[in-house]
């Protein structure tokens, strides 16, 4: 249980969990498409969203961006941006037969599970890519090879499972799962495939799993978790199931503070807050002026990690800067460095 400082039993606090919102690969996929704007004018065009964040993507389409469903919408030779949850290669060739100028904002984690899918099918394996079906990253983790893979949703789904050779068989999953039900599946599917071989390092991204694990640390002090994200967000929809897990008495899920109903802070004198990896901090400050107006002053932060990494821009989008820097009609722009 957590104690919190200077706070007495029937005082209304709010533990406020962190890490939480931006991930590097998020802050990235942003940058990307700001800097575009900045460097190429507007209108750019974005493959999906973005991120998976309502507030962020209308942000971006007030600074300009266009956001489409395909490359067909976008006119042959504008400038496109792809998610940062990644596509197939069919996506990248589309792109070409347009004469688009592609940017691609995958996050370097998803790229990593890519890497890891095309050398598993290259050496003749069968690919368990644990996800939800139909999320854009498994869609274009599974374009990457998909002689090889089946799409393995929940450990339900581990029992219909058929593989060619059950000495060469591998699993992967999607970054922004439950690492809890990604391992039940995992546990699942060994005791039909004994040989299950599991991927090189971990395809569960680290935000993922520190926001995940500071949510289970709050939540068994918490009447009420809520976190900041959207519907269509698979990690922050995990973490209100995360939450209800480890000990919650309930969770919710907002984009915004508005959306905080009166009553299920009645009787609470606890109240757990994160928000999700693709989430600005500026809507969690916002939560917070709606906790203190209704009494919650007192904020404990909780922090389990301490998260360091960044990622590089698009080395496509780093060339068209450096260019337009040397020519003298364009910014330094944002940080290049990283991994």
């Amino acid at each position: 249980m957590i104690e919190a400082e200077a706070t007495t039993p029937t005082r209304k606090r709010v533990l406020l969990a962190n890490p939480r919102g931006y991930c590097a690969g998020v802050d990235r996929a942003v940058q990307t498409v700001e800097e575009a704007l900045k460097l190429y004018g507007s209108p750019i065009y974005v493959r999906k969203q973005i991120v998976h964040n309502k507030h962020v993507v209308s942000t971006l389409e007030r600074r300009g961006a266009i956001f489409v469903e395909e490359n067909e919408e976008v006119p042959e030779g504008a400038t496109v941006v792809f998610s940062a949850h990644g596509v197939a290669p069919e996506v990248h060739e589309q792109a070409r037969e347009r004469s688009l100028r592609a940017i691609d904002a995958t996050c370097p984690l998803v790229t990593k599970v890519h890497h890891e899918a095309r050398r598993f099918a290259a050496d003749d394996y069968d690919i368990l890519l644990i996800g939800h079906e139909g999320h854009e990253e498994v869609i274009g983790t599974s374009g990457e090879a998909p002689a090889h893979i089946q799409l393995v949703d929940g450990p339900e789904d581990a029992d219909r499972v058929t593989v060619r050779d059950p000495s060469k068989v591998v699993w992967l999953s999607q970054t922004t799962l439950s690492v809890d039900e990604t391992m039940e599946t995992v546990a699942r599917l060994k005791r039909r495939l004994p040989l299950l071989q599991s991927p090189p390092s971990d395809d569960i991204c680290y935000a993922t799993q520190n926001r995940q694990h500071v949510v289970k640390e709050i939540a068994p002090d918490c009447d009420v978790v809520l976190v900041v994200g959207s519907r269509n967000s698979s990690n922050s929809v995990r973490l209100v199931e995360v939450a209800l897990d480890a000990g919650a008495r309930a969770g919710y899920l907002i984009d915004y503070a508005s959306e905080i109903a009166d009553e299920w802070l009645e009787g609470a004198t606890t109240v757990g807050l994160t928000s999700g990896a693709s989430v600005p901090d500026d809507l969690v400050t916002e939560v917070l002026d709606h906790l203190a107006a209704r009494g919650f002053a007192d904020v404990n932060v909780i922090t389990t990690a301490d998260e360091k990494l960044t990622f590089a821009l698009p080395p496509e989008l780093r060339r068209d800067m450096k260019a337009a820097v040397a020519a003298g009609n364009g910014s330094a722009g944002p940080r290049v460095e990283g991994v």
